[in-house]
C-alpha cells in the first residue's frame, strides 16, 4: 500500500509548536496513528485520556479499531490530539462558579451525568448546560473578581467514585476546602443583599423569557463539536421541570440546587406569584436560612414525603385493596354540589358575579338556575379536560376565586368561579385540578390534592392573637422579596407581613420547609413553562409557544394571553423538517399544527419536547438505569439517527 503524511498537531507541545508529520498507509487503524504519534512526540506521560480531532469535519475519531481509509482521511486531513476531558468554569443554581473536569469528547448529555456523578446529583436527565448571556464581555474588570472553587483534582467521572455514608463523593472529604465547597453545594446559602439581586437581570416579557431558552447546548453534539472551548463559562441549570423521586436523605445538593433555581426564578420574577405567595416564599427562604445553619437535610416527614412518591403508593394500594363496597362507589363516581358565583370577563358586562346551583361530574361542570332545576339541561356544560387552572386568592380578604380557561375550537374561554369559604374552594379547586388531567373526582390523588391547598390557605391566614411578634432586626427583607416588592414596600412595612407569614411556618423542619417552598412554587400557574418565540404555520406575526411537562401552549405576544392549549397525551406523533426549520404536530382528532422558531433553533424546541416524552417514561423499579439511547432516539436531529 502506498505510505503517505499525516500532519497532526499535538496539544501538549504549546499552539506555536508546527504539527508533526508521520508516515501513514491507509490501512493503518486510529490507534496505530495515537501510537505513533505519541512516540515521536517523546513526552512520557499518560495518554490514556487523549483522542484524535478532525477539524475540518468537527468531530472527533473515537473507534480506535477503525482504519484511516474506514474513517474518510486523506493527506489533507487537520487532526489534533487533545485531552478528551478538560476543565470549564460551571455556575451552579446557587450562584457559585466551580472548575472542574468535563469531558469534551461525549454528546452533553453523557458530560453532565458526568459533572452530576461527580457532585452526587441523581437524575441528571433533568439538568442540561447553557452558555451564559453574551454582554458580560463589557464588565471583564468586575468577571476577575468573581471566586471560582477549584475541584480539577478529583477523579475523571469515567472511573468509579467511591461514596460516603452520607452519600458525599469520598474525595471532597479529602481535604478542609474541598469539604467546605460540598458544604457550599449541599447547604442554602444566606441571603445576597438587596443590591445584588438589583443588578442582575430580570426579563419584563415572555419574548425576554424566550431569549434564555435559545442558550441551551444540544443534547446530542459534544462540548468541542458546538465551540465550546477550555475554561469557558457554562451554566448549569433544571431544564426539565419534571422532578422524579426527590428523597433528601440522598438528594441534598440536588434538591439545595433545586430550591436555588426556584427561588432565584421568584426574586429575579421569571415566573409570577401574588403578593400573599412573595410573602410567603419570604418567610421560607428566612426560615430556611436561619435553620440551615444547624440542621441537615434528613429524610423528610412521612406527612411531607415528596407528594409523587407518597401519591403514587396510595394509588397501588387503592387499586389492590377494592372491596366490593368500595368498587360500587366507584363506579358511581362522585360529584360535587353547590352554589358558586360565576363571571365571565368577555362578556363585556359590568364585573359581576352570579349565582347558580353547579355541579361537577367526571370532568365537567355544569350549572343550573338552582338547586330545583338540575333535573332539566343545564344552562351550559363545560368540559375542563386540557383547560389551564389558576387560583385568584386573598385569604385576608377573603376572596376565593377560581380562573379557568377552557379551550373551545376559536381559542380559550376565559370562566372565573367565586366560592364562599376555604373547605368549598379547597374542593372544587382540586377537582378543577384534576379535571384539567383528564382526572375524576374518583381519582385517589383527589384528597390529597384537597389537603394540599387546604395547608397552603392555612399558611395565608394570619393569627390575630399573637401581634407579639418580635421585630427581629437581623431580618434583611429586601433580600427575600423581588425589586417590584423593594419598591412598592419600605422595610418596615415588609418586616411584619414576612414575620407573619413566618409564624405558620417556623416550626417545619429544613427539609419539610424546603419541599413546602418546591411544593407552593410548583403550584404556580406558570411553574415551568418555558418560552418560545415562534410563528405559526399560515400566520403573519411571532407567537410565543410555552413548553411544559404536559402540554404545549399558544400564546397571543400582543395581550401575552393563553390562546390554546395541546396536551402531550393527545399527541400523535411530531417531526422537524431540518431544511426549513419547521416543527409538526399531529394531535388526536385531525388537529395539525406547524410552527418555525425565532428566538431558538428548532432542534431546542425539538430537545424540550422529545425530552419531556422521555421523562414520562420513568418509573420507579428502574430508578437508577437510564435508557441513554431511548432520550437520544426521543431528542436527537437527523444527526442521531
Amino acid at each position: 500500500m502506498a505510505v503517505w503524511d499525516l500532519s497532526v498537531s499535538v496539544e501538549e507541545l504549546g499552539e506555536e509548536a508546527p504539527p508533526l508529520k508521520i508516515s501513514v498507509t491507509s490501512d493503518l487503524h486510529i490507534g496505530g496513528v495515537i501510537l505513533k504519534v505519541v512516540e515521536k512526540t517523546q513526552i512520557q506521560k499518560d495518554w490514556s485520556d487523549h483522542a484524535l480531532w478532525w477539524e475540518q469535519k468537527q468531530q472527533w475519531l473515537l473507534k480506535p479499531s477503525w482504519t484511516l481509509d474506514k474513517c474518510g482521511i486523506h493527506a489533507d486531513a487537520r487532526l489534533c490530539l487533545t485531552p478528551q476531558h478538560k476543565p470549564v468554569k460551571l455556575t451552579m443554581p446557587n450562584g457559585m462558579t466551580l472548575r472542574l473536569r468535563v469531558c469534551f469528547s461525549s454528546p452533553v448529555f453523557r458530560t453532565v451525568i458526568g459533572i452530576c456523578k461527580l457532585l452526587n446529583i441523581r437524575h441528571p436527565e433533568e439538568l442540561s448546560l447553557l452558555r451564559p448571556a453574551e454582554e458580560k464581555k463589557k464588565k471583564k474588570q468586575k468577571d476577575e473578581g468573581e471566586e471560582v472553587f477549584d475541584i480539577t483534582s478529583a477523579p475523571l467521572p469515567t472511573s468509579s467514585i467511591v461514596k460516603l455514608a452520607n452519600g458525599m463523593p469520598a474525595f471532597f472529604a479529602e481535604s478542609p476546602q474541598m469539604e467546605a465547597v460540598y458544604r457550599m453545594l449541599s447547604v442554602s446559602q444566606s441571603a445576597p443583599p438587596p443590591e445584588t439581586i438589583a443588578k442582575l437581570y430580570r426579563p419584563t416579557s415572555k419574548v425576554d423569557k424566550a431569549q434564555v431558552n435559545s442558550r441551551w447546548l444540544d443534547s446530542s453534539r459534544s462540548l468541542l463539536q458546538q465551540g465550546v472551548s477550555e475554561n469557558d463559562k457554562l451554566l448549569m441549570r433544571f431544564k426539565y421541570y419534571s422532578f422524579h423521586d426527590l428523597a433528601p436523605q440522598f438528594d441534598a445538593v440536588r434538591l439545595t440546587q433545586l430550591y436555588e433555581q426556584a427561588k432565584w426564578a421568584i426574586l429575579l420574577e421569571q415566573i409570577d406569584c401574588t403578593e400573599e405567595e412573595m410573602m410567603i416564599f419570604a418567610a421560607l427562604q428566612y426560615h430556611i436560612g436561619k435553620v440551615s445553619t444547624t440542621e441537615q437535610l434528613v429524610a423528610s416527614s412521612p406527612a411531607m414525603d415528596d407528594l409523587d412518591s407518597a401519591l403514587q403508593c396510595l394509588e397501588v394500594k387503592m387499586e389492590g385493596e377494592t372491596s366490593a363496597d368500595e368498587m360500587l362507589e366507584t363506579m358511581t363516581a362522585p360529584e360535587l354540589h353547590d352554589y358558586l358565583k360565576i363571571f365571565r370577563p368577555k362578556k363585556q358586562t359590568l364585573k359581576k358575579y352570579k349565582q347558580f346551583w353547579f355541579t361537577f361530574k367526571d370532568t365537567s361542570i355544569s350549572y343550573y338556575k338552582s338547586k330545583e332545576e338540575s333535573c332539566k339541561e343545564p344552562i351550559q356544560q363545560m368540559n375542563l379536560k386540557g383547560c389551564e387552572v389558576a387560583p385568584d386568592v386573598s385569604v385576608a380578604a377573603q376572596k376565593f376565586c377560581i380562573r379557568l380557561l377552557i379551550p373551545e375550537p376559536e381559542g380559550m374561554n376565559e370562566v372565573y368561579l367565586r366560592c364562599d369559604n376555604e373547605q368549598q374552594y379547597s374542593k372544587w379547586m382540586a377537582a378543577c385540578r384534576l379535571a384539567s388531567k383528564g382526572k375524576t373526582l374518583a381519582d385517589a390523588t383527589f384528597s390529597s390534592e384537597v389537603q394540599s391547598i387546604q395547608s397552603f390557605l392555612a399558611m395565608q391566614r394570619t393569627t390575630p392573637g399573637s401581634k407579639t411578634v418580635q421585630n427581629d432586626d437581623s431580618i434583611n427583607t429586601h433580600s427575600l422579596v423581588s425589586p417590584r416588592y423593594q419598591k412598592k414596600y419600605k422595610p418596615k412595612q415588609l418586616t411584619p407581613r414576612i414575620l407573619e407569614a413566618y409564624q405558620n411556618v417556623a416550626q417545619l423542619s429544613l427539609t419539610d420547609a424546603i419541599l413546602r417552598f418546591l411544593q407552593i412554587w410548583q403550584a404556580l400557574p406558570d411553574f415551568g413553562l418555558s418560552y418560545f418565540v415562534v410563528r405559526f404555520k399560515g400566520c403573519r406575526k411571532d407567537e410565543v409557544l410555552g413548553i411544559a411537562n404536559n402540554r404545549l401552549i399558544r400564546i397571543d405576544l400582543s395581550l401575552e394571553e393563553v390562546v390554546k392549549t395541546w396536551r402531550y397525551n393527545t399527541m400523535r406523533q411530531w417531526n422537524v423538517n431540518w431544511d426549513i426549520k419547521q416543527v409538526a404536530i399531529e394531535f388526536n382528532g385531525n388537529v395539525n399544527i406547524a410552527f418555525s422558531c425565532v428566538t431558538a433553533d428548532c432542534k431546542i424546541v425539538h430537545e424540550y419536547i422529545g425530552g419531556y416524552i422521555f421523562m414520562s417514561t420513568r418509573n420507579r423499579e428502574q430508578n437508577d438505569t437510564l435508557n441513554e439511547e431511548l432520550f437520544h432516539k426521543l431528542t436527537g436531529g437527523h444527526e442521531a439517527l
